[in-house]
């Protein structure tokens, strides 16, 4: 090699690391969460930051994540909505109608992907499910008419129920929506319906504490931010009472309810990264349509029903996706 090219390489070498600090770092994002309940580490939320990863997006190197959690408190979800906008992050995620609209209250420019939202269009969220046309969109939780399976499914399992109480949150569109169908088909499977509101704890014990005194009756709970803040009182009710109970969703014959039948929350908030991902690659919240679950599951508590002298049908358990022994 002559003197003159070796020199030349040297002096490329020699600027190599300069040439590696000049690189300008990769741009970080900031996402904000805002969620009802406090465990970072809960499957839905653990799905969601894994589909994240495999879309290129990870915490710590291009995405800062802002996190809180609501649990059902209405002043605390205000207030905290409030906080991330204030921090103008570039993209916001929020689970459940409850926390979407003071979300929506506070910011109609930041971005907004939701979950486990009801009746986005009747609430008012959406213009309609195709074409959102604001700056909020999402995954719905299910169609009304599923709440009147779950009825119909109470009356598979316990064939002598003739009553039941009906917990919803009477607040929110949803709430008023899904007992409306579950009274619709009531009188078709033999089921007197009767309204619990669960604005408080004290109101559910009372309520239901009340209802349980005459023979043959269960619960329905239906899907709200406050029947989940209210998770373990209710199952512990319905033990105590021996009550038979349908939930929206698994978690709560994780915690020991008899059986639920609802979409799959992981599965949804792993489509929920796919949006989240193509919004921050610019796409635009009012051209994603919104979208209905493509999974529900079907899940069964067999020592929740040998506690209450339950014989589940082998029709039913045939249909479960899970059965909790």
């Amino acid at each position: 090699m002559r003197r003159r090219e070796f020199i030349t390489l040297l002096g490329g070498a020699a600027a190599w690391p300069l040439a590696a600090r000049a690189q300008p770092a990769e741009r970080v994002r900031r996402l904000g969460m805002l969620l009802g309940s406090t465990a970072p580490d809960r499957p839905d939320v653990a799905s969601f930051l894994q589909a994240l990863r495999q879309l290129g997006w990870s915490e710590g190197r291009n995405l800062q994540i802002e996190y809180r959690w609501g649990r059902g408190n209405a002043a605390d979800i205000r207030k905290y909505a409030q906080e991330l906008v204030a921090l103008a992050p570039d993209i916001l995620l929020v689970s459940g109608a409850s926390s979407l609209t003071p979300l929506l209250q506070a910011t109609r420019d930041l971005p907004i992907v939701f979950t486990s939202v009801a009746d986005p269009v009747g609430a008012g969220f959406v213009a309609s499910m195709s074409r959102p046309g604001g700056n909020a969109t999402g995954f719905i939780q299910f169609e009304y008419s599923l709440s009147g399976k779950w009825l119909e499914l109470l009356k598979q399992i316990a064939p002598g129920v003739t009553r039941a109480a009906v917990l919803r949150d009477p607040t929110q569109t949803a709430g008023v929506g899904q007992f409306a169908v579950i009274q619709s088909v009531a009188s078709s499977v033999g089921i007197e319906v009767v309204p619990v509101n669960v604005r408080d704890a004290d109101e559910i014990d009372r309520a239901v504490t009340a209802f349980a005194h005459a023979a043959n009756g269960a619960i329905v709970v239906t899907a709200s931010a406050l029947t989940l803040v209210h998770l373990e009182r209710i199952v512990a009710l319905a033990a105590k009472l021996r009550l038979p109970a349908v939930y929206p969703r698994r978690l709560y014959v994780d915690s020991g309810g008899l059986i639920s039948y609802g979409f799959d929350v992981v599965d949804q908030f792993r489509r929920a990264a796919g949006y989240v991902d193509r919004i921050l690659r610019g796409e635009k919240p009012a051209e994603l349509p919104v979208q209905a679950p493509t999974k529900y599951e079907l899940v069964i508590n067999l020592k929740t029903a040998k506690a209450l002298g339950i014989d589940v049908p082998t029709t039913v358990l045939a249909r479960a996706d899970e059965v909790i022994e």
